[in-house]
């Protein structure tokens, strides 16, 4: 990377870098650093009498340099606490290079460092670590972003001056957020602790963990538009899954009780505050069981949850406290639209539906069927109102082609759906275990795709053969990781839970080529000087004062060191003065 296009900071941290090579100091060591204690338990376990010795590594976030004694604190995977340096205890010998020279000069904000030493209590109060020995482990060539704290809350995260206006630089650059920003971390943590509290919870019953497929033949086991990816030893064409049910309900007609997994799932649709297009789903199904039961499972493990990770079944969503203690209210979806429209949509056929969704000014189009225009009138007109945990049940037949009819309406399925804060946290029916019945309703959305509906479900026909063998009756349910997270973080938006959420491509600055200059007749030497100084492109020069121009290109050649020859006032006129020549015959 040439040295026009670093900051001043990174020109100095490279500088450093060379200079402790030369010292013969490795700024990136291979050999084992041995850590026999964290920030966090040195301070927790600190004992007065005792003069514990310790060996410690980090990265220094701040220090305060005193003449022959310093303080720096360390951040390591726990926390942070505070080192005492003295020149002495770290070079007990003649030669004092290692402080006054690396530690003092060749050392900045960022570098990682081991310590060993010993733990005391300074005369402020505060538990420290002594100093007794320092190792260099890895130097940081670029400078972390200012921080600035107020009444414990942080301030300008990110202040790169060229970057500071891209509201997404926290999740492109999400291990310079997590160094700097410690509630970030602790979201990530929480979200593991989740996961293993569900697993717990689940592995107590003796249901089996699995793995099925990421890429499939067949995009089954939900309504959603697949990525497509080419399987270039095979020739043929394969999809990113949606959903891993039908691998699952393959593995319950091989016999298992109970499976559920983990699963990464893609789905190429819109992205927003509460979607991400690659997201994780907990799916489990369980033979002989029924949505009824599932409904009490399923409250019983986010409660369970909850109180494992948090210490109370409540969460607090910006101003809404949320209660996860079970048992949670059950609505119909019939009823529930019939409480928030005032219209009783039972027995309504297609052409009905459409007529209460113009009348509700909800937008529909012709692809869509009956299963998705009750879906749109729910989710416009009421999804949002249920706040605390809320089972809705009882799903129209035509929004459910894998879930068995109700036992006692033959227009209604055995399906459930759990909404937290206005939005679908679970989905579970008691499935479909009927071959010829399952058929038909794969049919069904075969049409609806012919009409131009893009997330209509494939016909799966070796699902279909595997229900022909048998399946006994059996309940399942997928839940929404990443949503869960959200809720038990106090987070509003996706992309705060998923430490690599998907971005669009990262803005660049767009730059003439050294060609387009040189014709100009400034010389290629002098190119990354210009653009240095923000004129990425030859036309920008047109509009400059070469006075002006002049000044700022030879600041820049003595402040990098370029080691340049200035140019005179008046080269650098002729370049101004061909750069408006040439904005004149492209204006023509």
């Amino acid at each position: 990377m040439h040295h026009s296009e670093l900051s001043e900071q990174e020109i100095i941290r490279r500088q450093s870098l060379n200079e402790l090579r030369n010292s013969g100091i490795d700024p990136y060591p291979a050999a084992l650093y041995e850590v026999n204690a964290y920030s966090t338990d040195i301070k927790e376990e600190f004992n007065d009498e005792e003069k514990r010795p310790v060996s410690i590594a980090g990265r220094i976030m701040s220090r305060r340099i005193m003449g022959k004694a310093s303080f720096i604190e360390l951040q390591d995977s726990k926390g942070r606490i505070q080192v005492y340096i003295t020149r002495d205890d770290i070079c007990p010998g003649e030669d004092k290079e290692l402080y006054n020279t690396v530690f003092k000069k060749l050392l900045d904000i960022g570098d990682f460092i081991g310590i060993a030493g010993f733990v005391f209590r300074t005369q402020m109060g505060e538990i420290s670590v002594h100093a007794e020995s320092l190792t260099v482990l890895a130097k940081s060539l670029k400078p972390l972003p200012i921080v600035k704290m107020k009444d414990g809350v942080a301030y300008d995260k990110f202040n790169d001056p060229e970057l500071r206006y891209d509201p997404e630089l926290r999740y492109r650059q999400r291990y310079v957020d997590l160094v700097v920003n410690d509630e970030v971390k602790d979201i990530f943590i929480k979200r593991t602790r989740i996961f293993n509290a569900m697993r717990e919870f689940i592995n107590k019953f003796g249901y089996l963990e699995v793995d099925t497929p990421v890429l499939q033949s067949i995009p089954g086991g939900a309504a959603a538009r697949p990525f497509i990816t080419h399987h270039n030893a095979l020739d043929i064409d394969l999809y990113l899954r949606i959903a891993n049910e039908l691998y699952l309900k393959r593995l319950i007609v091989g016999g298992f009780e109970g499976v559920y997994e983990f699963s990464r799932d893609f789905r190429n649709e819109g992205m927003d505050r509460t979607h991400n297009p690659e997201f994780t789903v907990m799916e489990i199904y369980v033979s002989y069981k029924d949505y009824k039961w599932m409904m009490e499972f399923t409250e019983q493990m986010l409660e369970q949850i909850a109180t494992k990770v948090l210490g109370t079944t409540k969460t607090t969503i910006g101003d809404r406290e949320i209660d996860f203690k079970a048992p949670y209210p059950r609505v119909t979806m019939i009823d529930a639209i019939k409480e928030h429209t005032g219209i009783d949509i039972t027995g309504m056929d297609e052409e009905q539906l459409r007529e209460v969704c113009r009348k509700l000014n909800i937008e529909v189009d012709e692809s869509m069927g009956k299963g998705k225009l009750i879906d749109e009138i729910f989710g416009e007109k009421c999804e949002g109102n249920y706040i605390q945990p809320t089972f809705i049940t009882d799903y129209p037949i035509e929004m459910s082609p894998l879930c068995k009819r109700h036992r006692s309406n033959p227009e209604l399925t055995e399906r459930f759906e759990l909404m937290v804060n206005g939005k679908e946290l679970a989905n579970a029916y008691s499935e479909l275990n009927d071959p010829i019945d399952q058929r038909e309703r794969f049919e069904e959305q075969l049409r609806l795709s012919e009409k131009g509906d893009d997330e209509a479900m494939f016909i799966d026909q070796d699902f279909l053969r595997a229900l022909e063998y048998g399946m006994p009756p059996t309940s399942g349910m997928g839940i929404g990781m990443d949503r869960l997270t959200m809720l038990l973080t106090g987070q509003t938006t996706i992309q705060e839970v998923l430490l690599f959420p998907q971005m669009r491509p990262e803005k660049k600055t767009k730059k003439d080529s050294t060609a387009n200059y040189v014709e100009t007749g400034i010389p290629e030497a002098w190119v990354a000087v210009l653009q240095k100084a923000g004129y990425n492109e030859v036309k920008s020069l047109a509009d400059v004062n070469p006075n002006k121009l002049h000044q700022e290109i030879c600041g820049l050649n003595k402040k990098f060191k370029m080691e340049l020859t200035n140019p005179s006032v008046e080269e650098v006129k002729s370049w101004v003065e061909n750069a408006r020549k040439n904005e004149s015959l492209n204006a023509q």
